[in-house]
């Protein structure tokens, strides 16, 4: 029996489109800097059995008397099933108090219980803490500069018309390459 033939090295792939470097994505830039920010709290949150996004829509609670589920979905930017699933998650947990609304009972208004406070107040000021380090470490003018242009990029996008690349823009090839069943986070209007 003889030996197997070797197998040649991949060769680093072409694109036939030039596109940006990779590390100068800004998706991607603003990813990893989510990420370096959230593993600064995650610790926090883990020590009180929270998710990120289950402090996210308490947070989101705190601020408000009440709001109805389709207005928090978009103030914690979450999807409508992903919200549902944390509600449930926190109604279980008495976290969070769930009312019909009296006007429409197909809606649901949510508010922070007082467990949900309490838990605030004990987060709270890991959550402070973690925010000054993160200030001390970037320095304070440069965070404020941060916080204004992340604003000002996201007032700005959100002002452009939404884009829609749909119909039969796609040659048979690719549409054979992609696959008819859509994938990704579905684009809502703002």
């Amino acid at each position: 029996m003889s030996p197997p033939e070797p197998v040649p090295a991949p060769q680093r792939p072409t694109v036939n489109v030039k596109l940006r470097s990779f590390s100068r994505s800004l998706p991607m830039s603003l990813l990893l800097a989510r990420e370096a920010v959230m593993n600064r709290f995650r610790s926090s949150l883990h020590l009180f059995n929270i998710t990120e996004q289950q402090w996210r829509v308490l947070r989101a609670l705190s601020s408000v008397p009440e709001i109805e589920v389709t207005e928090l979905a978009k103030a914690t930017s979450l999807l409508a099933p992903s919200l549902s699933r944390i509600l449930r998650d926190l109604e279980a947990r008495r976290l969070v108090v769930r009312r019909r609304a009296p006007d429409d009972h197909r809606r649901a208004l949510m508010s922070i219980s007082p467990s949900g406070l309490t838990l605030i107040d004990a987060v709270a000021p890991y959550s402070e803490e973690i925010y000054a380090e993160v200030t001390d470490t970037f320095g304070a003018d440069k965070m404020a500069t941060l916080q204004a242009l992340l604003k000002e990029l996201t007032e700005a996008l959100n002002a452009l018309p939404p884009k829609a690349y749909s119909g039969g823009e796609l040659t048979s090839d690719l549409s054979e390459i992609v696959g008819a069943v859509q994938r990704g986070r579905p684009r809502g209007p703002r």
